[in-house]
């Protein structure tokens, strides 16, 4: 699977899956890479949105941070799959 940029989905170099710098941005939207949307532990239902208990809070998921717990994954998939998945149920259920 290839890794996305969290903000225009657009598909990333696979030598960030060996090591992300702060200052390393996506080449088509300029996002930051290593910022919490981009982490494995990333989860917008968990406390401070992030699965790892001893991060410290980061205010700001979109912004570059040396987070110590950080590791590249991509949440885009994640997100796009589970509302495509909530859409196809309620369109089941309202037999579209």
């Amino acid at each position: 699977m290839s890794l996305q940029c969290h903000k225009c989905g657009k598909p990333l170099s696979d030598t960030y899956k060996i090591l992300v710098s702060r200052s390393d941005t996506c080449a088509h939207c300029m996002a930051d890479i290593r910022a919490c949307k981009m982490c494995q532990f990333y989860d917008p239902k968990s406390y401070n949105e992030c699965r790892e208990s001893n991060a410290d809070r980061i205010q700001d998921k979109e912004k570059a941070n040396f987070c110590d717990y950080f590791k590249i994954g991509s949440s885009y998939n994640d997100a796009e799959k589970e509302r495509q998945d909530l859409k196809a149920r309620a369109d089941a259920l309202f037999k579209k």
